[in-house]
């Protein structure tokens, strides 16, 4: 993906959650993402290099910041050629809607149990 869009997997989720909640906070992405702070904190790092996203004080606390995309920052989270969501819609597109039906039932099986198992932990 980097290859084909400038930045990598990880900095385009980023950018698609910041563009959804704007203002959200970089714990508040790290708890949505499910990285580590520190994860979060290189690629939001990062991606205000290449002014792809800005980060402005929380108008109530300056200490924290908020995060919201730059004009730059928009165009990459539109659906684009070379993402995995690409690849995902060429798949299913191949696949017959029964089999989907399937992977989707198994799917939520995997996720309730990843859940309750690591729900607990």
């Amino acid at each position: 993906m980097e290859t084909v869009l400038g930045i990598t997997g990880p900095q385009r989720l980023v950018l698609r959650i910041v563009g959804r909640f704007p203002g959200v906070s970089p714990g508040e992405l790290a708890h949505i993402v499910q990285l580590h702070p520190s994860t979060i904190t290189g690629i939001l790092q990062r991606l205000a290099r290449k002014r792809l996203l800005v980060r402005e004080p929380d108008p109530y606390d300056r200490r924290r910041q908020r995060l919201r995309l730059s004009e730059g920052g928009k165009p990459f989270t539109r659906f684009a050629e070379g993402t995995a969501e690409s690849a995902v819609r060429r798949t299913l597109a191949r696949v017959p809607a029964r089999d989907v039906r399937r992977v989707r039932e198994v799917l939520s099986v995997l996720a309730k149990a990843l859940d309750e198992q690591l729900g607990g932990q």
